[in-house]
């Protein structure tokens, strides 16, 4: 099934103050590439795993809303 998702996914690097939970988030965890995986679904994982790899950016994927799509 196809839904037309689009996932715009950035690197940041926070400049001051302190992680905190708000209105859209329950918790703030720090993860190392290899902890990304294990921590969350494979399309939510993937998009993490593509925002950290600068050397061959950017990424485009296609997914069902759960796994990735082999690509056309």
């Amino acid at each position: 099934m196809s839904r037309g998702v689009v996932a715009l996914v950035f690197l940041c690097r926070p400049v001051a103050g302190a992680e905190r939970t708000s209105s859209e988030s329950t918790a703030v965890r720090w993860l190392t590439p290899e902890e990304v995986e294990g921590a969350m679904g494979e399309v939510y994982a993937v998009r993490v795993l593509d925002a950290l790899d600068t050397a061959t950016a950017p990424h485009v994927r296609s997914h069902d809303g759960r796994h990735l799509l082999e690509s056309a």
